[in-house]
């Protein structure tokens, strides 16, 4: 199984924007773009739209387990940029999970 590392710089997120596609549903807007190496790289983006500090902290965690339970279903190779929207202040894990995969599967990133 691959390991994932996380998106830290600027340019990195500005690259996937420009050049990466986007898909959006209710909660989540997913950003791809391969990255040419054998590993993904995850980045997370709340706003301070979303909440407070609290809040934005709580659904980075949600979205970041949700996507290292389901990291072996992602094909290798991808810059995925993960934008929470407004909605998903108030979704559960479960929800944020499923809009996860949802995504995933808009963007044909998995294996199943």
């Amino acid at each position: 199984m691959e390991f994932s590392e996380s998106l830290k710089k600027n340019k990195d997120f500005t690259t996937v924007y420009r050049r990466g596609v986007s898909k959006a549903n209710r909660q989540l807007v997913m950003y791809i773009y391969h990255n040419k190496t054998d590993r993904n790289r995850i980045g997370i983006s709340v706003s301070k739209k979303v909440g407070n500090s609290v809040v934005r902290h709580h659904l980075t965690r949600l979205i970041r387990e949700s996507y290292r339970l389901n990291e072996e279903m992602f094909n290798s190779g991808l810059d995925i940029v993960v934008v929470a929207r407004e909605a998903s202040a108030s979704a559960n894990f479960e929800e944020i999970q499923k809009s996860l995969l949802h995504l995933a599967n808009l963007h044909k990133v998995t294996r199943k």
